[in-house]
Parts: C-alpha cells; sequence; structure tokens
C-alpha cells in the first residue's frame, strides 16, 4: 500500500523550532518529488515546499523564506521540514504528498497530516 505518514507536529512558544517528518510507505521517496503543504480551517492548502530528489531543486514560499528547510534522507525514505522562528501564523496543520510535474504540478498522495500550533 502506498501511503505517506508525517510526525514531528506539537505545540511551541513564537520563535520556537519544530521539525516535522515525512515517510513513504511502499515507495521510493527519491524517484517522486514530495512537497509539504499547511492549511488553515477555512482556507486552501498552501504549498510550503518542495523537493523533486537528490539532485533537484527545492523551491520554498514566500511567507517561509529564510525560516523553513526542507531536507531529505532517502536510506530512510524520509523528507523532513526543518521550521525555525516560528510565527504565530504558521499555526496550521501540515501535511506532506507526492506532487506531479516536478513540483509544478498537483498533489497526489496526500499523508493523513500533523498539527503544528505556535502560541505568542
Amino acid at each position: 500500500q502506498v501511503r505517506l505518514v508525517e510526525s514531528g507536529g506539537g505545540s511551541v512558544q513564537s520563535g520556537g523550532s519544530l521539525r516535522l517528518s515525512c515517510e513513504t510507505i511502499g515507495f521510493a521517496a527519491r524517484y517522486y518529488a514530495i512537497g509539504w503543504f499547511r492549511q488553515v480551517p477555512g482556507k486552501g492548502r498552501e504549498m510550503v515546499s518542495c523537493t523533486t530528489g537528490p539532485y533537484g531543486y527545492s523551491p520554498v514560499a514566500e511567507s517561509v523564506k529564510g525560516r523553513f528547510t526542507i531536507s531529505s534522507d532517502y536510506t530512510k525514505n524520509t523528507v523532513y521540514l526543518q521550521m525555525n522562528s516560528l510565527k504565530v501564523e504558521d499555526t496550521a496543520v501540515y501535511y506532506c504528498a507526492t506532487v506531479s510535474d516536478q513540483c509544478h504540478g498537483s498533489a497526489l498522495v496526500w499523508g493523513q497530516g500533523t498539527q503544528v500550533t505556535v502560541s505568542s
């Protein structure tokens, strides 16, 4: 069965850090574009960052540039999202997903999501 499993969410104060993990089950992460998205109630999912693989590129949304970093450990089939200098407005449910067209297309397979809450 092909799926993605997120972990690492939680509650943190403004200025703190968290690292999210996205493990791929049933397929090798290195051959797919994997993106991190977030969603707040009442809004659509926003792509935060995406990686096209070990030799590809990793776009980052302007709202998190300089604070969030995407990385991978393909020996563990895991893609990470390191989040530093967190702000209250980063509060959301964070999802990882496979993305078509080298991070330019649509999300295809979603994880279940992990809640990140940043308090002031």
